[in-house]
């Protein structure tokens, strides 16, 4: 059992390197305290403060409104925020919009002489709007789509930009009291496209194609108890597949356990993306009773990076 979970350890952390420097790493880093704390394993979970992230379907199942903003302090000036609007459609469906933004700061410049000139900074941006319908009862599906740009300075005064959209697709399965089943294609098509002429002499047209990432997830829950996990492959983009093109592969397990106690307190602890986690969570209320959360994350990741994360979340 050891050698097996030191195996898993392994490959979900040597994956983790491989397709972090891909394009869209942003979007995998994890983003909210609570999902960051227990592994990001949140297929089958709902995200009080990000409903629609981890699976679009979720919203159809909402019965408030939901707004959440979570942010994120790494290493090496770096900076992750998200913010998030969701509510239910009656009779059977949600509806949500949701921006995330990831960046470097405090990148020193340097003229072609090497001296140094300004500082600049890089930046990453997704505006996602998500729709998702109840079939029956116990099943919804769930969609994202993803406008997505990404800037990166060239000299103080030039910057050039990357765009292009992207989709999520979801289904939820409510398959007892207790136990929730989902599935989730991440980054169906997302890419940025990129034009280099104004820049470069013999500058052109580029695109780079985010990884896709397939996963399959649980949730158990019952009293203070809950256990959440999922499976993630991730493989290239559809081009590739189309053209049986040489495929990167990886594959990334997550779970985690979240205890509470007195209604109101919540201890968090997890494994996922190649980190281990740990938080807190305090619930109360603000306009009425429990509906805001406070949430509160540490990870530490295979190069031994920290994060820090806080999110809240207010439900009316």
């Amino acid at each position: 059992m050891r050698i097996l979970f030191s195996f898993i350890l392994i490959i979900s952390s040597l994956s983790s390197q491989e397709w972090g420097g891909r394009p869209g790493g942003f979007l995998r880093m994890g983003l909210t305290a609570r999902s960051i704390a227990m592994g990001g394993g949140f297929t089958a979970e709902l995200d009080q403060s990000f409903p629609t992230f981890h699976n679009p379907a979720w919203s159809a199942f909402l019965t408030q409104r939901h707004f959440g903003t979570s942010y994120s302090n790494l290493t090496l000036d770096r900076r992750l925020a998200a913010t998030s609007v969701a509510l239910a459609l009656p009779p059977t469906a949600g509806i949500g919009i949701a921006w995330i933004y990831g960046g470097v700061g405090k990148i020193q410049g340097r003229y072609t002489t090497g001296l140094k000139s300004t500082e600049m900074q890089t930046g990453e941006n997704a505006l996602l709007i998500t729709f998702a319908q109840r079939v029956v009862p116990w099943l919804s599906f769930g969609a994202n789509f993803k406008l997505l740009r990404y800037d990166l300075p060239i000299t103080k005064s030039d910057q050039i930009s990357g765009t292009g959209i992207g989709f999520d697709i979801g289904l939820l399965f409510k398959t007892g009291k207790f136990t929730t089943f989902g599935l989730m294609v991440q980054d169906i098509n997302s890419n940025y496209q990129w034009d280099t002429n104004e820049i470069y002499t013999q500058g052109g047209p580029y695109k780079d194609m985010f990884p896709i990432i397939f996963r399959f997830g649980s949730r158990y829950n019952k009293n203070d108890l809950t256990i959440v996990g999922d499976i993630g492959f991730i493989t290239d983009s559809v081009t590739k597949l189309a053209k049986n093109q040489h495929l990167f592969f990886g594959f990334l397990p997550r779970v985690g356990v979240e205890y509470g106690f007195l209604e109101q307190y919540f201890f968090r602890g997890g494994f996922g993306n190649g980190r281990f986690a740990f938080g807190l969570g305090y619930e109360y209320g603000l306009m009425n009773q429990r509906d805001s959360h406070i949430d509160y994350s540490f990870s530490l990741d295979w190069a031994t990076q920290s994060t820090h994360t806080i999110s809240y979340a207010y439900n009316f």
